[in-house]
Formats: structure tokens, C-alpha cells, sequence
């Protein structure tokens, strides 16, 4: 459910790592062309976590470290919508804020929108009906909660530190795209799941980023 390295695909497939590798990655690209398009509606619950950077010593403090990573350039915020009820929409940006362009864009108007109490949200209160909640007082109250955004970022959490170790920035979006579509098909069977994928696959145009990846990365 979390995902499976391109080293474990290798070895089920009998197939060498170069091939697994290429191949989920042309798996997520097809099912990212699906993902991230649409228009949510109802109640939308969005949220931001940051991804990538360098690993975080233990004996150094949250936010000289955070502070640290954004420096070099690799940490990168993924911000997800998603309806309750329906599907989740990813998108990848520099820094958490700079996702309201994309909200605007992808939410419905009408919708009730929830969110935490980070200020790059207030841009929203002019567009949607606004219900926020302070994680510092509680994870759920009066109705406001992100907690199907957090469900989100968990499983991506789980996926980056057990199967995939490393996420590069580069194809954040492709496995952010992959573990929306398995939040929002967690209930559907797995051999339904494999015949969707297996059908994405199938009707996706000639992938321009992963054919001949290899000779082009010699």
C-alpha cells in the first residue's frame, strides 16, 4: 500500500534494476496524467509538507535545520487538496504559499475549504468559506480538520523513509501523483486496481521523459 522500491520490482520481475526503475516510473507518469487534473468541490481539506534535503542530525533544533535545507535548494513543498469523499489533487512548489494559485484553480467556487492556521492560506478567505484549525489546540474542532490531508502526507512519509529511502525533487509529483491515487482507490481491490493502472498504462501516449532515459543519463 505504501509502494514498492524499483530494487524489490527488479526482483519479482527478474528483470534488472535499470528496467524496474523505467518502468514504475512510466506507471507513475501514466497514472499522474489522470491525477493531478480536475476540479474538487463540497469540502476540500489542503495542506503542505516539505520533502527532500539533506537528513536532519538529532542533536540539531527543527528550525535551524528546516532553515538549512531550504538554503541548498533541494527542499521542495508538496501541497495536496483533497475532497472529502473524492480524489486528491498534488502539486509541487518552492514553498508551501506559493500552492494557493493552484487551490484557486482547482477548487470549485462554493466549496468549503479547510485548512490549517499557516498564513499563506489567509489569500484564500477571499474565495472560498474558510473553516481553520489550530493544530497547536486541537487535530479536530468544530467541524474544521485536515485530517485526510495528514492521511496523505503519512502514507507519502512511510513510502519515502521505508520503500523508497530518497525521493528526489525531480519526480516528487510522480510519486506524490502515485500515492494520491492509492489513498483515493484504497478501498478498490487490488485486481481492479491492477486492471486501472494496467489500462492507464496501455491508452498513455509514448512517455517523453522515460524513453532511452538511460543512454541519455550515460
Amino acid at each position: 500500500v505504501k509502494g514498492v522500491s524499483a530494487l524489490q520490482l527488479g526482483r519479482d520481475l527478474d528483470v534488472q534494476y535499470r528496467t524496474a526503475f523505467v518502468l514504475a516510473h512510466k506507471l507513475r507518469e501514466a497514472i499522474s496524467a489522470s491525477q493531478t487534473k480536475g476540479t474538487l468541490s463540497g469540502e476540500v481539506e489542503i495542506d503542505g509538507a516539505y520533502f527532500g534535503g539533506t537528513v536532519k542530525p538529532a542533536n540539531e533544533g527543527r528550525a535551524a535545520s528546516r532553515a538549512k535545507d531550504q538554503e541548498n535548494g533541494k527542499r521542495q513543498s508538496l501541497v495536496i487538496a483533497r475532497e472529502r469523499g473524492g480524489r486528491t489533487l498534488p502539486t509541487v512548489v518552492a514553498k508551501e504559499s506559493d500552492g494557493v494559485p493552484f487551490i484557486r484553480q482547482h477548487v470549485a467556487p462554493g466549496t468549503v475549504v479547510h485548512a490549517d492556521e499557516a498564513p499563506g492560506w489567509d489569500r484564500l478567505h477571499g474565495n472560498f468559506e474558510m473553516r481553520r484549525i489550530n493544530h497547536s489546540v486541537a487535530y479536530s474542532l468544530d467541524g474544521a480538520c485536515t485530517n485526510q490531508a495528514e492521511s496523505f502526507f503519512s502514507r507519502m512519509r512511510r513510502a519515502e523513509l521505508g520503500q523508497h529511502h530518497h525521493i528526489s525533487g525531480k519526480y516528487l509529483l510522480s510519486y506524490a501523483s502515485e500515492m494520491a491515487w492509492k489513498e483515493d482507490n484504497r478501498r478498490v481491490a487490488n485486481g481492479s486496481q491492477h486492471e486501472v493502472v494496467t489500462g492507464m498504462a496501455l491508452t498513455h501516449p509514448v512517455s517523453r521523459m522515460w524513453a532511452g532515459y538511460w543512454q541519455r543519463t550515460k
